[in-house]
């Protein structure tokens, strides 16, 4: 499974490239295209497990003015 996270940047919150930064630190992977960021999962996961992730994420981010988008699938 994947998830894709795309982004939609606040132009009064933080600068993309500390954004970026912190979103790489987690284990996403910048992508060209459709999504911004991809996190492969390796198998498949249960939604409980997705959820946390997007928690993760959310907590990562607060403060930032960043507002997110998730895409998961098989």
């Amino acid at each position: 499974m994947e998830t894709y996270v795309d982004m939609f940047l606040n132009t009064d919150g933080e600068k993309a490239s500390i954004i970026h930064k912190k979103i790489i630190e987690m284990g996403l992977k910048p992508t060209i295209g459709a999504h911004d960021f991809v996190y492969n999962w390796n198998g498949i996961v249960t939604i409980d497990e997705e959820i946390k992730f997007i928690d993760r994420v959310q907590s990562t981010l607060k403060g930032t003015g960043t507002i997110l988008r998730f895409i998961t699938i098989r």
